[in-house]
């Protein structure tokens, strides 16, 4: 064959080659943007499943699922929960489970609630890890328990960095059921619309806890706020979560007076949606 001849198959050829790696540097950048922006996780799924096991007490599945939860590798779990919104819908999912579970056999464990919190007793991805641990660091994204949410962890272990938020977000608050009195309502919750649906819970707890009282210009509501304020970016903030949540009206700013919290064990109630 002549080099004349050569060189046109030699340009085909290798526009061929460009086209093809372009082609698959797309497809990899459009798989990854899917992966970010999808709302579906097999593990979030799992945890929507647990929760609504429990819910309706069918001890099969329960067993089921957390045995998979139990024995999932790390890495695994860890590429299913990509986004914020994964991350923090699978968490509170498996927090809400398991207090309504460990309670519920042993309701003993809260009358010592410093070492209920602290002590693992809930195994993902075959880490015991306590309701702290998931609380506060991986939901909170390492926040120090006791720093009014104004510090952050320095020694967050590896697990814990790898699971954790980017970002903390201050609803969860109005999520998390601790198994007490004064605890929100406790709600199944996906990655798809996890902000309408914690926007909505949020609304309800807030609403049916707070007290706007517009003669003495003040509001009393969830020490919730108080305890978690760096959270909730003190006062301002928490004074804009109650306009937002149409506790008081939007142009006022009262003084705000938190409110005593029921440590009485009170499990079960759960949030329906109309």
């Amino acid at each position: 064959m002549s080099t004349s001849k050569k060189w046109p198959i030699f340009y085909f050829s290798l526009l061929a080659v460009s086209m093809l790696f372009a082609c698959s540097c797309g497809n990899k950048n459009e798989v990854i943007t899917s992966l970010k922006n999808d709302s579906t996780s097999q593990y979030v799924l799992l945890s929507m499943d647990l929760l609504n096991a429990v819910k309706s007490k069918d001890e099969e599945k329960i067993t089921r699922i957390r045995k998979s939860l139990k024995i999932v590798q790390e890495d695994t779990l860890a590429k299913s929960l990509i986004s914020d919104a994964q991350k923090k819908a699978f968490w509170i999912n498996i927090y809400n489970s398991h207090i309504q579970l460990l309670l519920t056999e042993d309701p003993s464990l809260f009358e010592d609630r410093g070492d209920f919190f602290t002590s693992p007793r809930i195994t993902i991805a075959n880490k015991k890890l306590s309701f702290d641990a998931i609380e506060h660091g991986i939901i909170r994204s390492s926040k120090v328990k006791l720093s009014l949410g104004l510090l952050r962890n320095p020694f967050a272990s590896s697990y814990e960095k790898k699971f954790r938020t980017k970002e903390t977000d201050g609803r969860v608050h109005f999520a998390l059921n601790c198994g007490a009195k004064s605890c929100p309502l406790v709600a199944v919750y996906g990655a798809k619309n996890f902000n309408q649906k914690i926007d909505r819970v949020a609304k309800h707890f807030l609403q049916k806890v707070s007290t706007y009282q517009p003669d003495q210009n003040q509001v009393i509501t969830s020490p919730l706020f108080s305890w978690f304020r760096g959270d909730f970016d003190g006062k301002k903030g928490i004074l804009s979560y109650l306009k937002k949540y149409e506790v008081i009206p939007q142009d006022q700013d009262p003084s705000i007076i938190y409110d005593d919290y029921d440590w009485t064990l009170s499990l079960g109630n759960y949030y329906e949606d109309n």
